[in-house]
């Protein structure tokens, strides 16, 4: 019975260093927003910071309002990217192993 048990948190220590690894990729992933056709470009980590912000010239000609509009239509398309990035990275993570309707992995 004691090997069943060791066998059990033996894989459970295998699956917390997958998922801390898992969770590091995602942090230090980067991914491209956009907005406009590609006029305001965003690049974030998967922390949520802005790396950086590239403005198509041509954009400066438009009204202070609609620049505004397009960076944060651009943030908000590299948010929701990070989000898909991370639902995939864990949904990988979790794969195979049965978990109840809603549960929540990791648990942070």
């Amino acid at each position: 019975m004691m090997k069943g048990l060791g066998d059990i948190m033996k894989q459970a220590q295998e699956m917390q260093q997958k998922a801390q690894k898992i969770q590091d990729e995602i942090a230090t992933a980067e991914v491209n927003g956009e907005a406009g056709a590609g006029l305001v470009k965003v690049v974030m980590t998967g922390q949520y910071d802005v790396k950086s912000v590239d403005i198509d010239p041509a954009t400066m000609d438009e009204d202070k309002g609609v620049i505004e509009d397009l960076i944060a239509s651009a943030v908000n398309d590299a948010v929701r990217r990070v989000e898909n990035n991370r639902k995939e990275r864990m949904a990988e993570m979790t794969a195979g192993v049965p978990l109840p309707p809603g549960f929540k992995f990791p648990f942070t």
